[in-house]
């Protein structure tokens, strides 16, 4: 205002808004229409940069959702000694396992190694490096990767070999190892032991979608959405596969905002496979009745109104025999929430409605689907009221063996290690027979094979008995199935154990 020559400075401030009000023009924030999204005809040019040694995220679930368009191009470019995050490796034909038998891939981070028999094979033979980690720590080390956060305390894997290190990653031509697991940082938090586990980014993010609208916004259909949602947002470059174009979205429908995705291709051809057609009325037990014995009791411990987690093979069918007038909701790690009976025979297979068991399902009426983050969110943060799995053995104090047999089978811990971990009131039951096949002892004084999770089982149903399960105590028989005595349980059980004065018939199974 001095310069302007004016001697009353709010007159002249006065007269300088009013000049900008005459002589600037109401403008409009300037911008774009379409996001930065590059569209592409053809898969092999959507991964043509894709360099040998990248690192490359690539979602799905089993074969549900897997961007099978995208991993034909990578076999084709020839790229090699790739390191791949993803929850499994596909099959031996078909999904990852074909970039496996090829040999394009350096190492693999997964949970798990199931029935990929070369998978297996190429670890336990030296051939490929294995970094084993538990389902849901791997979803949370991808979606920490893609928020910035460089690492995270969790209660996963405490007081295993993922914490204490010594997990084989490469083994030598004789099985002797090579490379190993680290040992992991460790704190107490409100008196609950965590691990420190580091965030995961990568070069590449492959994913699937169901279907793209023009501005590179995406859409997954049910159970598909799995880890390729966390994945979209952690990698360099984000490629996604979809099914379907659209011209836009409702923005409430959006599942991975456009800000994440940089190319997207439309599918070829997608052969969607399914591993495990279940059908209802299918399925059964032992020729012993050993496992529908088991079933049937296990099933009691459903209360109506629970929210409940159910491991492959005899938990899973703890479900035909749910009470009638209790009425529960069965979670399923790989993203749904409400999951239902096996579909009718004769009616179409969805490929993208599956259960962690990689088995066709259905939904109920008050069911949802999220991704992988999200449903192990759930677990850990308690809001499952039981969890039910298989074990390959069980500790006196309530250690659980169910991922690995050093040498020998390498299943990998799936999500096991983090339901087993779960905060809250969530109630750990272990359902399995009571001896091998051979009729050595699966319950022990502490177990042989490398642990799941630490003094976390509360019950163990067998088709001998049920047992209660204390981490400072130990085991309590407290019911036991008719035409067995005590003296067959003792003989049967590698360890001590004491017995209820209230030892009642095993229930629901006469």
């Amino acid at each position: 205002a001095k310069e302007a020559g004016h001697e009353n400075c709010n007159m002249a401030l006065l007269r300088a808004c009013r000049w900008l009000r005459g002589n600037c023009n109401a403008r409009a924030i300037s911008v774009s229409s379409q996001c930065n999204v590059a569209f592409f005809q053809d898969a092999k040019e959507a991964v043509k940069d894709v360099q040998d040694g990248a690192k490359l995220l690539v979602g799905g679930f089993g074969l549900c959702g897997i961007p099978e368009n995208l991993i034909d191009a990578l076999k084709q470019s020839g790229v090699k000694n790739l390191t791949v995050y993803s929850n499994n490796a596909g099959v031996d034909d078909f999904g990852l396992g074909i970039l496996l038998k090829s040999r394009q891939i350096k190492r693999m981070v997964s949970s798990y190694v199931g029935e990929n028999k070369e998978f297996a094979r190429q670890y336990l033979n030296g051939e490929l490096e294995v970094e084993l980690t538990p389902q849901g720590t791997l979803a949370e080390r991808i979606r920490a990767g893609g928020a910035g956060i460089p690492a995270f305390y969790t209660p996963t894997g405490f007081g295993t070999p993922i914490h204490r290190g010594g997990v084989p990653i490469k083994h030598g031509s004789n099985h002797e190892v090579l490379i190993e697991s680290l040992p992991k940082e460790h704190r107490v938090f409100n008196g609950r032991h965590y691990i420190l586990e580091e965030a995961i980014t990568a070069d590449y993010a492959l994913i699937k979608a169901w279907k793209a609208d023009k501005y590179g916004n995406l859409v997954f259909r049910k159970a598909a959405r799995n880890f390729n949602v966390p994945m979209g947002k952690a990698a360099k470059v984000t490629i996604a596969e979809v099914e379907e174009f659209a011209d836009r979205f409702e923005p409430e429908h959006i599942h991975l905002p456009c800000v994440y995705v940089n190319r997207v291709i439309k599918g070829a051809k997608f052969e969607k496979r399914i591993e495990k057609r279940m059908y209802q009325n299918q399925g059964g037990s032992s020729e012993d009745g050993k496992q529908e014995r088991i079933i049937k009791r296990a099933a009691l411990e459903f209360k109506d109104g629970m929210y409940i987690n159910l491991g492959i093979g005899i938990p899973v069918l703890a479900s035909n025999y749910i009470p009638k007038g209790v009425n529960v909701t069965i979670q399923s790690e790989n993203g749904v929430l409400g999951v239902g009976p096996y579909p009718v025979r004769g009616k179409e297979d969805d490929p993208d409605l599956i259960n962690a068991g990689k088995e066709t399902v259905t939904l109920l009426p008050q069911g949802s689907y999220f991704s992988s983050e999200e449903s192990f969110a759930m677990i850990r943060g308690g809001h499952i009221d039981i969890t039910m799995l298989g074990a390959m053995q069980v500790s006196q104090h309530g250690d659980l063996a169910n991922w690995m047999i050093p040498g020998k089978m390498i299943k990998g811990m799936g999500g096991a290690m983090d339901l087993v971990s779960s905060g809250g009131g969530t109630k750990v039951i272990v359902t399995m027979e009571h001896t091998t096949k051979d009729g050595g002892h699966k319950i022990l004084e502490n177990c042989s094979y490398p642990i799941t999770g630490k003094s976390c089982v509360h019950c163990i149903i067998t088709e001998m008995g049920v047992f209660d399960v204390s981490a400072d105590k130990g085991l309590k028989l407290v019911e036991i199935a008719d035409g067995i005595g005590l003296t067959d349980v003792r003989a049967a059980t590698g360890c001590s154990f004491e017995v209820s004065p209230e030892l009642k018939a095993m229930s629901g199974v006469r």
